[in-house]
């Protein structure tokens, strides 16, 4: 299966509490019509934290059976515990995920020993390919390019989310592995240039709303290899790239998604919607790039 190009990182619509399913749909139509690689449910901008484990299953089923194999699915299917990530990796592989993307441990902060053993144990339980994902800013932890060399080695492991913000890892990852494992953005901002050390591809939040300039950025780079393309398109959707981490992600793409009118702003606790004057400004960045009218 190859792994690369635009992959939303999707958002879960509420609705009174309950996942608002009419929505998700609209969102998941709104992405496969842009022309996506891939979508990636029960992410950290799926509120997978704050999902039960029905509610989890459910939102990857509902993508499963939309999509109907037209784009891969990448159930994220993390959890600090090892045992956990397993029941969910494997609850993702019956319902028919076409891959799993598991975070770093978070909170517990185990060393890149304890990195190693989490996910060979994953992959030698579930046999469904598997994508790390490195984001040290929400997890508290940094799994080492030399760790994730390791992992590489092990057959159903086949790519990275990375989200570390330093393309120095990322370099060391590409040179580690000879280029042979895949690596993802996890950062929006920096899709261009870590396309410029090897990345592949992007799991993006701003997608979302502009699913087809991500396409277009990619595309730009990896398929014309129109370098001056892709730097003006990355110049121009910056604004919004930054705009969409002006809170806690995903608290500003839920209110772009809302003022678009594909779902409601509502959002589970402790996560809560913008400022007032966060609002405003998102607002004016939207009209901005003609996405809302005054």
């Amino acid at each position: 299966m190859e792994l690369k190009g635009v992959y939303t990182a999707l958002a879960t619509p509420f609705k009174d509490y309950s996942i608002d399913e009419e929505s998700f749909i609209k969102l998941l139509d709104m992405q496969l019509m842009a022309g996506v690689d891939g979508l990636v449910p029960c992410g950290s901008t799926g509120e997978a934290a704050t999902l039960d484990y029905e509610e989890h299953a459910r939102v990857i089923e509902i993508t499963v059976r939309h999509v109907k194999g037209a784009v891969p699915v990448m159930a994220g299917t993390g959890s600090n515990s090892t045992k956990e990530a397993i029941e969910l990796t494997e609850s993702a592989k019956k319902i028919g995920a076409d891959m799993c993307l598991l975070t770093t441990p978070y909170y517990n902060k185990p060393t890149q020993e304890g990195l190693y053993r989490h996910y060979k144990k994953i992959a030698e339980e579930v046999d469904i390919p598997l994508v790390l994902y490195n984001i040290p800013g929400r997890t508290g932890i940094n799994m080492s390019p030399e760790t994730i060399y390791r992992l590489s080695q092990i057959p159903n492991i086949i790519g990275i989310k990375e989200a570390s913000g330093s393309l120095t890892q990322v370099s060391d990852i590409y040179r580690l592995t000879k280029g042979k494992f895949v690596i993802m953005s996890g950062d929006d901002n920096l899709f261009l240039p870590m396309m410029s050390v090897g990345c592949t591809g992007v799991i993006s939040v701003v997608s979302n709303i502009i699913p087809d300039k991500m396409i277009s950025l990619y595309r730009a780079f990896i398929i014309e290899k129109d370098i001056q393309k892709a730097m003006d398109i990355h110049t121009e959707l910056m604004p919004l790239m930054q705009a969409m981490f002006i809170e806690t992600n995903p608290i500003p793409v839920k209110e772009a998604l809302a003022f678009l009118g594909i779902m409601k702003n509502e959002l589970r606790l402790p996560l809560c919607p913008l400022s007032e004057k966060n609002r405003n400004a998102l607002g004016e960045i939207l009209k901005g790039y003609g996405l809302i009218k005054d």
